[in-house]
C-alpha cells in the first residue's frame, strides 16, 4: 500500500513521515510545493502544490492512502486548495483520505471552522471513504509566545478564563499515524485534544514557576490584542484572525474532555508542564 502525506515538509508532516517510517512497512511519499526542501526527507518526495492543480493528479498516482494536511493558506483560500486535492484523489483512484480537520468543526465558533466545514462537505460528496481528525488547539501555538512574554513580563491574550484542552504537535501526529496504520477507523470522525485542560492564566503560572520570573496573563480586549500582535510584527490579517481565535477559546471553543486523542494513541497527551519545559530549552540554545 502506498500512503502519501500532503505538506509533508511542513511541522506537522513532517512529524508524521517520520512515525511512519519507523512502524509503517507501506510506501510512504511526501507531496510538497519544494522539492529542494524535502532533500533529506527519507522517504519519495513529489511535487504537489495546492495552488497548482496540474501536479496534483500525477503526484496521486499510485497512492492508496492520503493525509490531507489542512492547507495553512488564509481564511477562504484554504477550501479551493483543499478542494483541487480531492479532486485529483479522486482521478488518481485514491481509496481512502484522511484529513486534518478542526475540533467540534460542525458546531465551532472559531473563525477558520467554516473552511473546515467546507472541506469535509466536499469529501463527503467526493465518494472516497473518509476519516476526519479534528484537531484541537497545538499547544505550540502558545509556547512560541514565551519569550516575547519573559522579554515584555507579562502574558497577554483575550481567552479570558476559556479553557483549552490542547495537546503538542506530536500528539497528533501519532494520531495521524495510528489512524494510517490501524484498522477499522474509515467513515469515522475523531474529535482530538489533550487530556487536561488550562487557561492562559495558568499557562502564565507555569512559565513563571519554570522560569522564575513573575510573568502574570495580562487579559485584553480582542481588537487592544490584536494591535499588539501587529506591533511586533505580525501581518494584520493574521494578528486579528489570532485575536479572535483566543475570542473563541473563551467561550469554550477549544475545550474538549472525551479524551479521545490520549485513547487513540494508547498514552496520556504531553502535558502543558512538559511543553514549556522543551519551549524554554529551545530557546535558552539561541
Amino acid at each position: 500500500m502506498t500512503i502519501a502525506i500532503t505538506g509533508a515538509t511542513g511541522q506537522l508532516g513532517q512529524f508524521v513521515v517520520n512515525k511512519l517510517k519507523k512502524v509503517s512497512d507501506d510506501n510512504i511519499v511526501a507531496l510538497v510545493r519544494s522539492i529542494q526542501k524535502a532533500a533529506n526527507i527519507g522517504v519519495e518526495a513529489r511535487e504537489a502544490d495546492y495552488d497548482k492543480p496540474e501536479t496534483l493528479t500525477g503526484a496521486l498516482a499510485g497512492v492508496d492512502t492520503l493525509l490531507l494536511i489542512s492547507s495553512g493558506g488564509e481564511t477562504g483560500r484554504r477550501v479551493a486548495q483543499h478542494r483541487n486535492v480531492i479532486e485529483a484523489a479522486k482521478q488518481a483512484g485514491v481509496q481512502w483520505i484522511v484529513y486534518t480537520s478542526v475540533l467540534h468543526a460542525d458546531t465551532s465558533t472559531l473563525a477558520l471552522a467554516e473552511d473546515h466545514r467546507s472541506t469535509e462537505a466536499d469529501l463527503k460528496n467526493a465518494g472516497i471513504p473518509v476519516t476526519l481528525l479534528r484537531n484541537g488547539w497545538y499547544t505550540e501555538n502558545y509556547t512560541g509566545a514565551i519569550p516575547g512574554a519573559i522579554a515584555g513580563g507579562a502574558y497577554i491574550g483575550s481567552a479570558g478564563e476559556g479553557k483549552i484542552s490542547s495537546a503538542a504537535r506530536a500528539d497528533y501526529a501519532d494520531a495521524a499515524v495510528a489512524v494510517l496504520t490501524g484498522q477499522g477507523h474509515q467513515g469515522k470522525i475523531f474529535e482530538l485534544a489533550g487530556d487536561d485542560a488550562w487557561s492562559l492564566s495558568d499557562l502564565a503560572a507555569e512559565i513563571s514557576q519554570q522560569t522564575g520570573k513573575d510573568i502574570p496573563y495580562i487579559n485584553m480586549p480582542e481588537a487592544d490584542y490584536a494591535a499588539a500582535l501587529v506591533s511586533v510584527g505580525l501581518p494584520e490579517g493574521f494578528a486579528h484572525a489570532v485575536a479572535g481565535w483566543d475570542v473563541a477559546a473563551s467561550g469554550g471553543a477549544l475545550f474538549d474532555d472525551s479524551h479521545q486523542l490520549s485513547t487513540l494513541i494508547g498514552r496520556p497527551t504531553t502535558s502543558l508542564s512538559a511543553t514549556i519545559t522543551e519551549a524554554l530549552q529551545a530557546a535558552s540554545a539561541y
